[in-house]
């Protein structure tokens, strides 16, 4: 008898200031990335699934972006780059996503 799975594992990367493409309101998103891993009797072998998400803080919609922009953001918000989640007084805030 084999018993295999998977079990999913969400990180919290950043929290940053954005204008959100669902509500249009400037407000602190959250970063995330999820993790799928298969398992194999109950334990995490291998990682088969990897996904990058924002979630508005105000209307809790979520977004899911490439790797490319969550480094991206992640670096922006690592960096420096200004006050409360990483968004630089006088700097525009910008949008990783429009809206559909």
């Amino acid at each position: 008898m084999i018993i295999f799975g998977t079990k999913g594992y969400l990180y919290q990367l950043a929290i940053l200031t954005l204008v959100c493409g669902q509500c249009g309101n400037p407000s602190a998103h959250t970063l995330r990335k999820r993790v799928t891993k298969f398992t194999l009797f109950f334990v995490p072998l291998f990682p088969f699934s990897t996904k990058y998400l924002t979630q508005c803080t105000f209307c809790g919609a979520e977004q899911q972006v490439s790797k490319e922009q969550a480094e991206q953001l992640q670096t922006q918000a690592v960096s420096g780059q200004g006050g409360p989640g990483g968004q630089a007084h006088g700097q525009p805030q910008q949008q990783p996503y429009q809206r559909p």
